[in-house]
């Protein structure tokens, strides 16, 4: 059994709960908000796809190696986007946060920084995780640059690592926090929620 379970987490009005069938509709609604399946370097699904999605998504928490989270707006109950713990190793205490997308109205606001803060508040001090690591696609920049804002450290490249959707093969750019970083990266994260945005 992973060390991961269903928990709701939420916060400056945005509510990660656990994926479910249930949020099929809206997760189609959240991706159509900019066809966002249409990128190549990343995971969205297509309309067609979205139950698929949930359902691989539910498989790989039963299998205890990813567990999925629905973002809603925590008011209106309107789903925003999808998050996830994955590469959940509980003999070390380390998962990774990615599976990471919004429909495009929530990019550039507080939504992507509030649930980060969420999560590793979440797996830094209640899991009590070790390390938080994300990976991304090398072409992936707005991506990386985001990992960076929050202070994780680039831990290298993985060449020839996994295939994109097109069927081309990506390298992955892996980073992590540790948990001795996180108490300045949890200050920076709320000082960046605080801040006015222009």
């Amino acid at each position: 059994m992973s060390f991961v379970q269903p928990v709701t987490l939420s916060g400056c009005g945005v509510e990660l709960v656990p994926l479910a069938l249930e949020h099929e509709a809206g997760l189609r609604a959240a991706a159509a908000d900019g066809e966002l399946w249409k990128l190549r370097i990343t995971s969205v699904p297509e309309p067609d796809q979205t139950q698929a999605y949930i359902e691989d998504a539910l498989n790989a928490r039963e299998a205890g190696h990813r567990f999925a989270f629905a973002v809603r707006d925590a008011t209106t109950g309107t789903v925003l986007g999808s998050s996830s713990y994955h590469d959940i190793l509980s003999a070390v205490k380390r998962v990774e946060i990615g599976y990471t997308w919004y429909a495009a109205r929530c990019h550039r606001t507080h939504i992507n920084t509030t649930c980060k803060l969420l999560m590793l508040t979440h797996a830094f001090e209640t899991l009590g995780c070790n390390v938080v690591g994300w990976r991304t696609d090398n072409f992936n920049h707005a991506s990386q640059r985001a990992i960076e804002r929050l202070g994780a450290r680039k831990d290298g490249v993985i060449r020839g690592h996994a295939l994109r959707r097109d069927g081309t093969i990506r390298d992955t750019v892996m980073y992590s926090l540790r948990s001795g970083e996180w108490p300045e990266v949890k200050a920076q994260l709320l000082y960046m929620l605080d801040k006015p945005r222009a």
